[in-house]
């Protein structure tokens, strides 16, 4: 299936185009429901503490970057935890909606408190706003994240974990079987979470220390990266020199790109994400089936998506929490002197799946592919 990149301009200043990559750009997608990978976003204003809020439609500019999403021949020497949830086998009973406008299904009323929410200790820099909620506060409980998908997805059994030995952090994850761009039977196994690893630096200041992997958490709070998972410059989840934030640094990228991912674990391609959405039984409109129930969605796929919002550059702000997903791709775009790397975004609502490049200095969330 192609892709089309469409240029969108906005007006400013009295009439005077503006154009960028996207750092503001809403789900406000068209609502085409019968294809989930067609790209019609609108650009939505930023506020004034934005830089630009003018976007790029990947889908239809012409220039599209694709991943090439084939799964590595060599299988992981890696001393990876993994460890069985509940049954392989997928439950017979129907797909419960939730009260959104979605028809997608999402796996989320289990009362059981997973291992993969506890909280990971950081030696962060960031300072807690006296308004968030402190992560060392006595009253706080890591967030649930079984409890996206444990009891109300036909996938609820399907589930597996992982743990990361880079900090002991456990992560839901499970096989997803669907159909490629050729219309073909094909299979990808997925993390049900965004990855959350690195120390902590304030959105106020770029990931330039190339000698440790950092993160950022949605409004400098570590309680929003346990939920929501760490927020990445495209050259961080790339694992690359800060400076491919501002140069082309495509001759880096490799298929299977493992990037930030832990050991045997990949980054999210195009082509995998397409096979997401393409769940075998996923129905009309499919997004719904990626998203969770709490995000607007049924969750039929088992992906789980939720809206972890976006780091802003310059500004070093955050915004949409809950409202938008974001995510970097392994992939930049020429535009603006290869200043942008290759994106996907899907709000609560929407109807369609975008695929558009973002400011590199962007903070967007990751997911990991298994490499098989």
């Amino acid at each position: 299936m192609n892709k089309f990149k469409t240029l969108l301009f906005l007006a400013v200043f009295g009439g005077i185009g503006l154009w960028g990559c996207d750092d503001s750009s809403s789900a406000s997608e068209g609502n085409n429901e019968t294809s989930a990978v067609e790209s019609s976003s609108s650009v939505k204003d930023s506020d004034s503490t934005e830089e630009s809020s003018s976007s790029i439609d990947k889908k239809s500019s012409g220039n599209e970057t694709k991943d090439k999403s084939s799964s590595s021949e060599n299988k992981s020497s890696s001393s990876t935890n993994e460890t069985k949830v509940s049954s392989d086998s997928k439950s017979s009973s129907s797909v419960k909606s939730g009260d959104s406008s979605s028809s997608k299904k999402d796996v989320s009323s289990s009362s059981v408190n997973s291992s993969s929410s506890a909280k990971s200790s950081s030696s962060s820099s960031v300072k807690q706003s006296s308004s968030s909620v402190a992560s060392s506060s006595s009253e706080y409980k890591p967030y649930n994240h079984q409890k996206v998908f444990s009891s109300d997805s036909l996938l609820s059994g399907a589930y597996k974990q992982f743990k990361d030995e880079r900090n002991g952090r456990m992560y839901y994850y499970l096989t997803i079987n669907g159909k490629n761009q050729e219309g073909e039977s094909a299979s990808v196994t997925v993390m049900a979470e965004n990855l959350n690893v690195g120390i902590d630096v304030p959105g106020a200041e770029n990931q330039s220390d190339d000698s440790k992997i950092e993160r950022y958490c949605y409004n400098d709070d570590t309680t929003n990266c346990d939920k929501f998972g760490g927020l990445y410059q495209w050259a961080e989840a790339m694992q690359l020199p800060s400076e491919c934030n501002t140069k082309s640094c495509a001759d880096k990228i490799k298929p299977n790109h493992q990037g930030i991912c832990p050991k045997g674990w990949r980054l999210l391609t195009y082509d995998d994400f397409y096979v997401v959405v393409h769940a075998d039984g996923n129905v009309n409109p499919l997004v719904e089936g990626v998203r969770a129930m709490s995000f607007g969605g049924h969750n039929y796929s088992g992906y789980s998506l939720i809206g972890g919002g976006m780091r802003i550059t310059p500004s070093g702000n955050f915004k949409e929490k809950n409202e938008v997903a974001y995510w970097f791709y392994p992939g930049e775009n020429e535009y603006e002197n290869y200043s942008c790397g290759d994106d996907g975004y899907m709000g609560n609502t929407s109807k369609s799946l975008n695929t558009n490049v973002s400011y590199k200095q962007n903070g967007l969330s990751i997911r990991c592919v298994k490499d098989e």
